[in-house]
């Protein structure tokens, strides 16, 4: 019944896609983007080929992860509905998580060939997804090739990694030359420079302009920080915070999240962070559901303002405080109910422009209940979560929703009709978030039920005349039967 109910859903807004085109995949830009953010050597293993030292008992090594890998299995990206896909970074490196950069001219052994890469990234694209790759500066390993010869350029950390001078013009020139090269060589749609936080803005502004004289690119920020020029987005400030804090338990305090909502639209929003614990050790660590936890959060996350990025292992409630422990490896054969609402959000919101880039409008919030509106000229989306540990009643005025509307909720199949009084009545259990469609009331069609009342008419008067002539006929058997025997 659910399959079928969002079915019908997806249909009505397909038909609303065909009118506006601007919604179609393949216009799709920055602001519409749903990212699944994954590491090379977390995915999946093909190849044994290149499994130099790869223990994958040991969290903090290699576990084998590779290009050919990830495009054998890409799918499994590609039908929970993103469009686009961070595989961190993939050049020669000392580390599993590609930060300890070696040389940024070398692919890491570990995960293939550049001819892999190119099959990967060709893979990707057929699917009708882009491919952001990850740039790190600030914690590359002191063997790097460019520390022997330009030791000036790089700044020691405490672990003992280096950090190249972004203010240094010659580090500059390096990595913008570095970069242009290889955006000019592979067709990847993006980068993303970790630890943007402590690069220099000069740097980045004239990395960002060299990059997009190339090819058109996404250049995205991996650090909570403020708009700086160059950026296509970067991370809302306080978002893992705020989510975080609010869905880890029921009856949290949900008006952050409000006040999230009102900042989020054109900012990249997340619950984890790929090099940081794990949203499910908070659930664990209050003694939370993580699969009803989860639901709550995502439904959050892929129905308000912004640009959402989902790390990998979230379809898994993947668990982990600190690396290496968050960065397990992928699985696959996990049980589907996360994943399917992932998919059932993902469609809704890829065929939908109201659920990326519409209006927001906060209807209720108190007590552990959120209720807000995403619209445009073309449709309407009302969106509730209770997130507290009781049910939940609300009147919602003709002024927010219209007059002569229905509210047919995707999840629990709820059909929510206007009142005499006008209003309609949201009543919500404990724990529970539904996405509603706002639609044009289902009138009663009076020439079909007419027909049905005469076809109901005619068919009982056939049955009649049926009754009659089979008791006539009796009747008829009965007499003959009779005269025989007078006879």
């Amino acid at each position: 019944m659910k399959a079928k109910w969002i079915s019908s859903i997806l249909a009505s807004v397909l038909l609303l896609t065909m009118v506006n085109p601007v919604s179609a995949q393949e216009e799709f830009e920055l602001k519409d983007e749903l990212i699944y953010d994954t590491l090379v050597d977390r995915y999946f293993n093909k190849k044994i080929d290149n499994d130099y030292e790869v223990n994958a008992l040991d969290p903090a090594a290699f576990n084998g992860g590779d290009f050919d890998g990830m495009a054998s299995e890409i799918l499994f990206v590609k039908e929970m509905g993103f469009t686009a896909l961070s595989i961190g970074p993939v050049f020669s490196t000392a580390t599993y998580d590609g930060k300890r950069v070696l040389d940024y001219t070398e692919f890491e052994r570990h995960f293939g060939t550049e001819e892999e890469f190119n099959e990967l990234v060709a893979e990707i694209h057929d699917q009708d997804m882009k491919v952001i790759v990850d740039i790190p500066t600030q914690q590359v390993s002191e063997n790097h090739v460019w520390a022997a010869q330009n030791p000036e350029w790089f700044i020691k950390n405490e672990d003992g990694s280096l950090a190249l001078d972004t203010a240094n013009p010659e580090v500059q020139e390096a990595l913008i030359s570095t970069f242009t090269d290889f955006s000019d060589t592979y067709q990847v749609d993006g980068f993303r420079l970790q630890n943007s936080d402590q690069l220099d803005p000069a740097f980045i502004s004239g990395f960002s302009e060299a990059i997009k004289d190339v090819r058109d690119s996404y250049i995205l920020s991996d650090q909570e920080m403020e708009e700086t020029p160059g950026l296509d987005a970067v991370v809302l400030p306080g978002v893992e915070e705020t989510l975080r804090d609010a869905y880890k338990n029921f009856d949290q305090d949900l008006t952050g999240v409000s006040a999230l909502m009102g900042e989020s639209e054109g900012k990249l929003i997340q619950v984890d962070s790929i090099f940081g614990s794990r949203f499910t050790a908070d659930i664990v660590d209050v003694n939370g559901f993580p699969p009803t936890r989860w639901t709550l959060l995502l439904t959050q996350l892929l129905t308000m303002p912004g640009i959402p990025v989902i790390q990998y292992g979230s379809e898994s409630a993947m668990n982990g405080t600190e690396l290496p422990e968050s960065h397990q490896i992928l699985d696959m054969a996990v049980d589907k109910e996360l994943v399917d609402h992932i998919t059932d959000l993902t469609s809704l919101r890829n065929s939908s422009e109201a659920l990326r880039t519409g209006e927001l409008e906060v209807l209720h919030d108190e007590d552990g209940w959120l209720v807000y509106k995403r619209s445009n000229d073309e449709e309407t989306w009302v969106i509730a979560i209770n997130d507290s540990s009781s049910t939940k009643n609300i009147n919602l005025s003709a002024e927010a929703i219209g007059d002569g509307k229905e509210l047919r909720g995707l999840f629990e199949s709820d059909i929510i009709r206007q009142e005499d009084n006008g209003d309609y009545r949201v009543t919500q259990d404990r724990e529970i978030a539904e996405v509603f469609h706002v639609t044009e009331e289902t009138k009663l069609n009076s020439a079909y039920i007419a027909t049905l009342a005469i076809m109901y008419v005619v068919f009982m008067l056939f049955l009649w005349i049926v009754w009659r002539k089979g008791k006539q006929r009796k009747a008829d058997a009965a007499k003959q039967r009779a005269n025989e025997k007078t006879v």
